[in-house]
């Protein structure tokens, strides 16, 4: 550093002339054509499924979830769209007899499927017995999540009925029974922010009765 100082150099010296290079090399020639960075298209893809008895085809782009192909695609709002993580339960559909967390599946990944939403179980002239059960039980209160919680008791129902176990039974090689446990620990994933759980229960019980 010394041979700099004699050189009449200093290091303030160099390190400003080093900063004004770099800010030079940097500086895009006057007059030079910007060309803007291009957005690559999303990737698309075809897919066909029947929803409510309806055969559908959409082409979407893949990384479209199933919840928003209904909502947005098909203008099936009926279906919800709460925490979009999977642990609301208020995107609940019924996918070939099976319950799903919409929100978490992807559109193109049910090709060919079987769908139910709550436009599917019923009309406003015939109701589905769910959902009159839920009407006499006041089991809807604010009723965003009631889509969800009427699908998810709807395949609840059925997979008892199925003698599908579940880990509140005593033996899971015994058939499962129309408990008010059982039933319980099975809607444990649809949540209820009006806290009408005890009605929802009740309505469940009045529909399980008749299928017992």
């Amino acid at each position: 550093m010394s041979d700099f100082i004699e050189a009449g150099v200093s290091r303030r010296g160099v390190l400003a002339g080093s900063a004004a290079s770099v800010a030079v090399a940097a500086t895009p020639a006057r007059g030079a054509p910007q060309s803007p960075a291009k957005a690559s298209e999303p990737p698309m893809m075809p897919v066909r499924f029947t929803v409510n008895g309806e055969q559908r085809s959409l082409t979407v782009d893949t990384r479209t979830t199933l919840l928003d192909a209904l909502r947005e695609n098909l203008h099936l709002t009926g279906t919800k769209k709460g925490c979009d993580h999977g642990q609301c339960g208020a995107c609940t559909v019924i996918v070939d007899g099976q319950r799903i967390n919409s929100c978490l599946s992807l559109a193109v990944m049910h090709e060919g499927d079987e769908i139910t939403t709550i436009e599917g179980l019923g009309t406003p002239e015939k109701l589905h017995p769910m959902q009159a059960a839920f009407v006499k039980h006041d089991g809807y209160q604010c009723g965003y999540c009631t889509p969800g919680q009427i699908c998810s008791a709807v395949a609840v129902l059925d997979e008892i009925k199925k003698g599908i176990p579940s880990h509140v039974q005593a033996d899971v090689a015994e058939k499962p029974g129309f408990t008010a446990l059982e039933m319980r620990e099975r809607m444990s994933g649809n949540i209820c922010r009006c806290g009408a759980y005890s009605n929802i229960a009740d309505a469940m019980a009045e529909v399980a009765g008749a299928k017992a």
